[in-house]
């Protein structure tokens, strides 16, 4: 089942968890992986659908983990879904059901944020887990009773993983709520899956070439789905969500360049020998 590169690529892009680290570990092999791909000067991006932490965060979590990393480094659905405000919806009023990066993101980037029903013109459903009945209400009043607003989403994941097995509830619970009291359907999601994640992170590597990078990941229907629609190379580690039954049974369009049952496979085998390191 494993199937592991035989080169170099030139950009790699990194899902964080499931991938890199699970809750406050780093998985088997991630810090000597990344050591590499820096050592050989390689770009890199991390990538996570995860809102609750802006970019700084998630480069100070990386850091403290072990793995040195700058903010401009990463990119989340707080930077995709407020570039998308700001280029499509400028001065729009958006009501965020989401926690404090993401608001803050958008009072920094000068978007009005108010929980005002009658002059809400988006909701944005993302992982809260300070959901409750208030909010939902405020999205019904907006989007039902005054027929103003419309939904969109940060991310589509059901579930956020944590250790243990055990997961919390994410956006598309919120939106799920939203959609089932309203009627309405989300417009936009701004997570994996969605292209724009990918295209946000290769914006800031315009030398590089589409076919010549490799996104890697734990979910077949985010990270994998998402590699395959942009026409990048592909791997799934399997220290998440994804498993080697679930891989052997993908149909051939749609299975991964390369399987990898730990991440830092993602490195022919060959060049561990000039770093001085043992080859996993």
């Amino acid at each position: 089942m494993v199937r592991v590169p035989q080169e170099l690529f030139d950009a790699y892009l990194f899902d964080l968890d499931g991938t890199i680290y699970l809750g406050d570990q780093l998985l088997p092999g991630a810090s000597r992986l990344v050591a590499a791909v820096r050592h050989y000067q390689r770009p890199l991006r991390f990538l996570s659908n995860n809102p609750t932490r802006d970019p700084g965060q998630y480069a100070a979590k990386l850091t403290g983990l072990g793995i040195p990393t700058r903010p401009d480094e990463v990119v989340n659905t707080v930077v995709t879904t407020v570039n998308w405000l700001k280029a499509n919806h400028p001065d729009a009023v958006v009501f965020p059901i989401a926690e404090a990066p993401l608001v803050r993101a958008l009072t920094e980037a000068g978007i009005r944020i108010s929980d005002r029903a009658e002059e809400i013109d988006i909701v944005i459903a993302s992982y809260d887990r300070g959901f409750d009945y208030r909010k939902l209400q405020i999205a019904f009043d907006a989007i039902w009773f005054h027929r103003r607003a419309f939904l969109i989403q940060t991310n589509p994941d059901r579930f956020c993983p944590y250790p243990g097995g055990r997961g919390q509830p994410d956006a598309a619970a919120i939106t799920a709520a939203i959609e089932a009291a309203t009627g309405t359907t989300c417009r936009h999601s701004f997570g994996k899956p969605d292209p724009l994640m990918l295209q946000t992170a290769l914006a800031t590597l315009p030398s590089v070439k589409v076919e010549r990078v490799v996104m890697v990941g734990d979910r077949l229907h985010t990270d994998l789905e998402m590699a395959t629609g942009a026409g990048v190379r592909s791997a799934v580690v399997l220290t998440g969500e994804a498993t080697a039954e679930q891989v052997a049974g993908l149909p051939a369009a749609s299975a991964p360049d390369f399987v990898l049952d730990r991440i830092d496979r993602l490195i022919p085998p060959g060049l561990w020998g000039e770093l001085g390191w043992a080859s996993c």
